[in-house]
């Protein structure tokens, strides 16, 4: 086995992942979503990034890698061709039952990295559940790989001014990992104009509370302006990600060990 795939559980034998449990009981399960990126990028494009942070993130924590679920709560592209996506509680359901089915196969680690949004929905609902279930040595947790991000990194990647969806910087950072999965040739800026102004809460109260409501906001299903987009951009965006994730995910263990069970 090579030392990349070394990192992918998919790709270990049984001996390899008992002395990864020896060693370092840590995996980390990326979640995505099939859905359109508008006309220039790949409908993977959330499973594709989760996958790549986590394989970045595995290599300094010693961690393995499952595979992606590939399928999210996208239920807000509903109305554009082709996109596929399953309920708030199916995802839940996944969810909690790889958290109780990893940390029973002696992880003492889970972390889902979260490539979509509207999937915290169900993320945060199946480990609240869950944890009744689970060892009490165990951490599972989840976040969104680009939350870790300081305020002006994180608004250069996904932000309100640079757009919140295949925008330069997701569409950049495709590219770093898969170059030809992006056509920027076929790319439009598109900036979604609510009458009283964009905000946090608004965007949550639209587009988390129904169905089609991407496709309503979007023509192109596009928020931003990806036409700025390069490899070597994406790979700094990356990069940042990835010391910022590290940074988070020592943070927690800090808090988990200040704040033991009580009696």
């Amino acid at each position: 086995m090579s030392a990349e795939r070394r990192y992918l559980l998919a790709e270990c034998r049984l001996p390899d992942v008992e002395a990864q449990l020896a060693r370092s009981p840590r995996v980390l399960v990326p979640l995505g979503a099939t859905e359109q990126h508008g006309p220039h990028a790949p409908f993977g494009t959330d499973a594709i990034l989760a996958s790549e942070v986590c394989l970045r993130l595995a290599r300094r924590v010693d961690a393995l890698v499952a595979p992606a679920v590939p399928y999210g709560v996208s239920g807000d592209h509903r109305g554009f061709a082709g996109v596929p996506f399953v309920s708030v509680s199916t995802l839940s359901g996944v969810i909690r039952d790889l958290a109780v089915s990893l940390t029973g196969g002696g992880f003492k680690r889970v972390l889902f990295v979260n490539g979509h949004y509207t999937n915290t929905i169900a993320i945060q609902a199946a480990l609240f559940e869950a944890d009744d279930d689970l060892p009490d040595d165990a951490i599972v947790y989840g976040f969104n790989y680009w939350d870790p991000l300081p305020p002006e990194q994180a608004e250069e990647y996904l932000g309100f001014r640079v757009g919140l969806h295949a925008n330069v910087g997701e569409t950049s950072a495709v590219m770093a990992v898969d170059p030809a999965l992006v056509d920027l040739g076929a790319a439009v800026a598109e900036y979604p104009s609510f009458p009283g102004g964009v905000s946090a809460p608004l965007v949550s109260a639209f587009f988390l509370s129904g169905k089609g409501r991407t496709y309503r906001a979007t023509r192109s299903g596009v928020w931003g302006d990806p036409a700025g987009s390069t490899a070597e951009r994406g790979e700094a965006y990356l990069r940042q990600i990835e010391d910022a994730c590290v940074r988070f995910m020592e943070g927690v263990e800090q808090a988990f060990a200040a704040y033991p069970e009580r009696p």
